[in-house]
């Protein structure tokens, strides 16, 4: 019996730290979910590693904000970003998106 409450207590703690750790894609990502995840590189670098690049960097929000509306390669050696990448996102919605992927390393 103690093994089966302890087997509990241990699935439902990673359970709860699983859940801690889950972020979802924030709305302004709209397109940019076709080439980019927020942990795995898909055709461009996870969002996560980019933050990881760019932390403390204090004017990384401005830098990724810039990249995404021009598009390119950024020294990353995947495939090249379009310009506005591949959307059509207002400047509000861009910089949203890029203090989200800031804050992913925090």
């Amino acid at each position: 019996m103690k093994s089966i409450v302890a087997s509990i207590a241990v699935a439902a703690g990673l359970m709860v730290a699983g859940s801690a750790m889950a972020v979802d894609m924030p709305a302004e990502a709209g397109a940019c979910k076709a080439c980019h995840s927020i942990e795995k590189k898909v055709v461009g670098p996870a969002w996560m590693d980019v933050s990881k690049k760019y932390a403390g960097n204090k004017d990384a929000v401005k830098t990724i904000s810039e990249h995404i509306t021009s598009g390119g390669k950024f020294g990353w050696n995947f495939g090249v970003m379009p310009p506005k990448g591949g959307t059509q996102k207002s400047p509000e919605e861009i910089k949203k998106l890029a203090e989200f992927i800031v804050g992913l390393n925090k």
